[in-house]
């Protein structure tokens, strides 16, 4: 049996290969274990699956598994998004929550995420000591779902209506939907495809049909897998918003009106300041390493504490918990606000961005044009290197020992190691590489003042990295 190590974000593997029926045996028994421990009195677990080949199957699999343990299992009855199963994992009072789901990996993954009590990752802790639970083998009981529910110990839920109640409760969707603001929504094939209509029946949607192959495409609400949505949005006047979530519905993408793409750093700064300015919510930021340092200066210019962490979620879950903080973000779009339950949700924040469009009458470029005139104009990008393995861990090492200087003709000025290396370069440039916690793979992330100064240093560093 192989060795089964959960990432940044859960464990993930290929479909057949790793990931199999008797793996997530394992891992079941495991999370089971853990729950018993932790809440012997009435042990209980809430889990879900997405629009990933082999969902259902996989969450069955799990129930199995729990059921036999004698844990009493909250399931969806459909496909749901993980902010869904995390809300419910909330609601049920349950040890962790289950989320079958590769998030925004290839369609040849699927994987396992854990949930805690309060609806948001569960910890570092919570995951090492699920991961010296795992068996190097366990057995996959044959009872059917049926009996299951006979004998008391399932129970079939609607997730996803409980988190439209959640929504028309904390959003004042009468206003977003009498404002005329036309909104274009991309599912990317993944869990949010359904929802999205009932909340927002006037949305037009693309790629909003059942398939768990997702088209070929990794489900990652990034520029360069959104050609589609861009397209439309301009050659159409009307539309007014474009809102992309990945495959989990846990991570956002944004256009504006003109069909340029907003990403994760400039939402956040939208979300900081409708919430803080707008709103009047009072508390911290705390965002992962990977952010854009114009973060730090919005909010030093509103007197915001901020807290930067590793990258994950689950380092960012636990300050949001407190309820003291006013947005959690990561540079992949995953991001929380105040108020909501300590987890990603890129519907949630698509809908607080369209409720401040709603309040101010204005467009999004116009918003964002409001957040430059404290942090001033800036691009953002990530390139992502295949490299071999001995490669990579050549250039970090080459990082770790202070070997790079310049990029190009970019001279390094500072240099932080959080998580990664983040190179501070002239005019508020910065350069950051960090191999993947999910993939094979190095990214390099770069910002600076305008796109073309992104793509100049960006070319730099390959260059650098590559010799």
């Amino acid at each position: 049996m192989s060795n089964i190590k959960f990432g940044t974000d859960g464990w993930r593997a290929i479909i057949a290969k790793d990931f199999t029926v008797a793996n997530v045996a394992r891992v079941a028994r495991a999370t089971a274990l853990w729950i018993k421990k932790h809440q012997p009195q009435r042990p209980r677990v809430v889990i879900g699956y997405d629009c990933r080949f082999g969902g259902r199957l996989f969450m069955e699999t799990a129930i199995g598994v729990f059921c036999d343990e004698g844990l009493e299992v909250y399931a969806a009855a459909d496909f749901v998004s993980t902010p869904m199963v995390s809300l419910g994992a909330s609601r049920f009072d349950a040890g962790l929550g289950v989320v079958i789901t590769a998030s925004h990996n290839p369609p040849s993954y699927n994987g396992y995420k854990l949930k805690d009590h309060r609806g948001g990752p569960a910890g570092p802790e919570v995951i090492a000591e699920v991961e010296a639970l795992i068996p190097t083998e366990s057995s996959v009981p044959t009872v059917a779902m049926e009996e299951w529910e006979r004998r008391g110990k399932l129970h079939m839920l609607d997730l996803e209506s409980l988190y439209v109640e959640e929504v028309e409760k904390k959003f004042d969707m009468k206003a977003i939907r009498d404002s005329g603001i036309r909104v274009a929504y991309d599912p990317m094939y993944g869990a949010g495809q359904r929802v999205m209509k009932r909340i927002l029946p006037s949305a037009l949607l693309i790629h909003d049909d059942y398939n768990p192959g997702f088209h070929g495409q990794a489900p990652e609400p990034i520029r360069k897998n959104l050609g589609e949505l861009a397209a439309l949005i301009a050659g159409n006047k009307d539309i007014d918003l474009g809102l992309a979530t990945d495959g989990d519905a846990d991570r956002i993408g944004l256009f504006d009106e003109n069909g340029k793409f907003t990403d994760a750093h400039h939402i956040i700064l939208l979300l900081i300041h409708y919430l803080y300015k707008y709103k009047g919510l009072r508390g911290k930021v705390v965002v992962a390493f990977s952010t854009s340092i114009r973060i730090k200066k919005l909010c030093d210019a509103y007197g915001i504490p901020v807290e930067i962490t590793k990258i994950g979620f689950k380092y960012i879950s636990g300050p949001m918990a407190t309820g003291e903080v006013i947005v959690g973000g990561e540079e992949s779009g995953g991001i929380a606000v105040m108020g909501h339950i300590p987890e990603r949700d890129g519907i949630w924040d698509g809908l607080t961005i369209m409720e401040f469009m709603a309040r101010t009458g204005k467009k999004l470029s116009e918003l964002i044009e409001e957040v430059y005139e404290v942090t001033g104009p800036f691009a953002y990008d990530r390139m992502d290197l295949h490299l071999p393995e001995e490669k990579k861990q050549a250039v970090m090492k080459a990082c770790a020992e202070g070997q790079f200087k310049a990029f190009g003709p970019y001279a390094v000025e500072k240099v932080e190691n959080i998580d990664g290396y983040k190179f501070y370069l002239p005019e508020e440039s910065t350069l950051m590489i960090r191999p993947s916690g999910t993939e094979p793979l190095l990214r390099v992330y770069c910002e600076a003042g305008s796109e073309e100064q992104v793509r100049e240093i960006l070319k730099a560093a390959k260059e650098s990295l590559l010799q």
